[in-house]
């Protein structure tokens, strides 16, 4: 068939826009059945939005129903957050939403403080219970999927990935030097370090005098002979191309003596979507594509909305798919630099912070270089608060990602832990160039988002989604006269999560979390035998005022550590990626040992109890979810008893209980997906209300 006949019956038989139809339609082409069957990655990175803003309500990520949101002060969950607005406002907000069929100014809803000092206020580090205070009560604000219909059909067609981290608890620029060069020059030898937007535009145009003067990756990629280029419109950029901050790119813009012209042409020259449309025709690709929008079709709060910014990415998708023998070798990565200050419940992954003494608040058996805010500077102004030295720079909240190619259809969910490094870490495993400027900790913790693609047999079929419209919306959208500030609602009310499941990815994740208690002490010891490294989250239960403790665990090492016990009692809960949790809880401590053994091929759980005390003992599992049944047992002096529950039939997910007849305050609680190497389901659990206050 022609290449005219394929489109016009691509898009005939799905019966949708012709664009999408191709994107969803056309095999991958497979040579080596690995990543090296792709030559084209396109970048597209988009501006300020949170995941749960845009996707908290999409079947099978972790969403509104997320079965284990952190604990917050006064028996409340993450989701139920104090409001910042003082007299006349509630006392309390839920996430509420924006209502756009029936108010359509809220889609262009008005933005929210996203600097390093109020987004560090809103996470505060790792507490998480001060967004509305740091941000504003719309801050709380998402959409539903009637208000996002190409976004979630996106979504449904490719690979979501709901563990897609911002690289910095900052603003745009800080974020995209991630994306652009892997840091944010964290000692400040070259001119950071990055945290505000201080470098995103000429001398001329009103950027900082003195430019960023470390390697980005695109000269790397120059130096090795891999060809790339900017996409955009270098008179409508929204200050979006974080290249123009860096010396290199400076004098070669300025045809100083000795620059090297390449950077100029590839990254500061204007190449619209006709452009990369015509390079798509002409089969002259560059092997690595970053595309920055103007300003009204960035999605960001104010001059742009979700409409319009869908409608462009219908347009990158028109001009990548044109040609459909390069789109069977490309890849686009569609993400958003930060999450505006749209409240995300998710902690981010982050390095331990610092005690009141100096010390860590948790651990890591990673190297933590680079990954604290400890040197100054004066470019940031106001911004640089003396008391946020020291900080961790990020994880930051959860943005929209979505993995789009031949490679990543279906309708699949990744809770792989990633941020805008990762996507470098995709380009090293493709071009086998490598950028030394990513820090240990995030090489070990973010992954470099391969287990987001089927290279191996992609063309499996699947059915093809319904792709709506966006060019009238759009066109709506942008006729509105400014940006809308949403009410507050009067009442909060738990927002509600879709029923349905995703396909999973395999995720290298391997954890466990096991308590000794003494008489001064809980000690919890973390452990990985994974592949991957990955960071646990505790609380203290009985007392939330502290920064919750972070302990970043590489495979094949674990980290001991412990807390006093308060009047005999201890209550300790524990949290790790894609859903993993573990719940202590105790007051006078039974003499019993207590095992758990999972076991990927057979895709079963086993607990072994044994009874080192002097006195039998009643003991009580009881399955939470995926219909795991109730045991009761028996242990006698000395004695051991053992059950299993196998967990196939459920996609490995678990959540059992254990408790102590006699003992009432004695709480064991195991919860996540046990990983066998092959891809899963999305939690079958994880669907109805938000949970607003904790269970006991």
């Amino acid at each position: 068939m022609d290449r005219r006949s394929f489109l016009l019956a691509a898009a005939a038989s799905a019966g949708l826009p012709p664009a999408i139809a191709r994107a969803r339609a056309i095999d991958a082409h497979v040579r080596t059945g690995t990543i090296r069957d792709v030559e084209h990655v396109v970048i597209f990175m988009q501006e300020n939005r949170g995941f749960d803003h845009y996707f908290g309500a999409m079947p099978g990520v972790r969403g509104f129903a997320d079965r284990f949101p952190i604990p917050l002060e006064g028996d409340r969950t993450v989701w139920m957050q104090a409001s910042g607005g003082g007299a006349g406002h509630p006392t309390f907000i839920a996430p509420f939403p924006l209502e756009t069929t029936e108010t359509f100014a809220l889609m262009r809803v008005e933005g929210t403080p996203h600097y390093w000092p109020d987004a560090q206020a809103a996470w505060d580090e790792g507490r998480m219970a001060r967004w509305p205070a740091a941000k504003g009560d719309h801050a709380m604000a998402h959409y539903r999927p009637q208000d996002l219909p190409f976004h979630y059909a996106l979504a449904e067609a490719f690979t979501v990935c709901d563990a897609y981290h911002c690289s910095i608890q900052a603003m745009t620029n800080p974020n995209r030097l991630f994306l652009f060069s892997g840091t944010n020059d964290p000692t400040g030898r070259a001119g950071g370090p990055g945290i505000v937007n201080s470098h995103d535009h000429f001398v001329e145009e009103g950027g900082a005098a003195e430019p960023y003067a470390w390697t980005t990756y695109p000269e790397r990629l120059t130096a090795a002979g891999v060809s790339w280029r900017v996409y955009q419109d270098m008179a409508d950029n929204f200050g979006d191309n974080s290249l123009v901050g860096f010396a290199a790119f400076r004098a070669a813009h300025a045809k100083a003596p000795g620059s090297d012209p390449r950077l100029a042409r590839d990254g500061l020259s204007t190449y619209r979507l006709d452009a990369l449309k015509a390079d798509v025709m002409a089969d002259a690709l560059p092997q690595v594509s970053y595309i920055v929008a103007p300003e009204q079709a960035s999605e960001h709060p104010g001059p742009s909305s979700p409409a319009q910014g869908a409608d462009y990415t219908a347009q990158v998708l028109d001009a990548l798919t044109a040609n459909p023998e390069v789109w069977s070798k490309t890849v686009l990565l569609l993400m958003f630099d930060e999450n505006d200050g749209f409240f995300d419940h998710v902690p981010p992954p982050a390095p331990p912070s610092r005690d009141p003494g100096g010390g860590w608040l948790g651990g890591s058996t990673v190297d933590l270089a680079g990954e604290h805010h400890l040197v100054r500077n004066p470019i940031a102004g106001e911004a640089d608060l003396p008391e946020l030295m020291g900080r961790p720079y990020g994880l930051g909240a959860r943005v929209p990602m979505v993995a789009i190619s031949p490679w990543s259809r279906g309708g699949w969910v990744n809770s792989q832990v990633f941020d805008h490094t990762s996507v470098i870490r995709f380009l090293e495993t493709r071009f086998g160039v490598m950028e030394p400027n990513i820090s240990p900790w995030r090489r070990a913790v973010c992954g470099d988002l391969t287990s987001a693609f089927d290279f191996s047999t992609p063309n499996r079929e699947a059915r093809p989604p319904a792709m709506p419209a966006t060019a009238a919306v759009a066109a709506r959208a942008a006729a509105l006269p400014g940006r809308t500030r949403p009410p507050t609602p009067a009442t909060p009310s738990a927002p509600e999560q879709a029923p349905g499941l995703r396909r999973s990815r395999a995720l290298p994740y391997a954890l466990d979390a096991t308590i000794t208690v003494d008489s001064r002490a809980a000690r919890i010891a973390f452990a990985n035998t994974g592949a991957a490294a990955a960071v646990f989250h505790a609380y203290n239960l009985l007392d939330l005022t502290p920064a919750p403790r972070r302990y970043t665990v590489s495979p094949g090492e674990r980290l001991l550590d412990g807390w006093p016990l308060v009047d005999g009692r201890y209550d300790l809960w524990v949290l790790g990626p894609n859903g993993y949790h573990r719940h202590f809880r105790g007051l006078d401590d039974p003499k019993l040992a207590l095992t758990t053994a999972f076991d990927p091929k057979a895709t079963q759980l086993t607990l072994t109890l044994h009874n080192t005390g002097a006195a039998a003992l009643e003991v009580n599992a009881m399955g939470n979810a995926y219909e795991m049944k109730t045991w009761r047992a028996a242990v006698p002096p000395g004695g051991s008893v053992a059950n299993a529950w196998p967990l196939s039939a459920h996609g490995g997910w678990y959540d059992l209980s254990v408790t102590l007849l006699n003992h009432p305050g004695w709480l064991r609680r195991y919860a996540g997906r046990l990983e066998t190497g092959h891809d899963s389901i999305s939690d079958p659990e994880m669907h109805g209300p938000a949970r607003m206050t904790r269970e006991t």
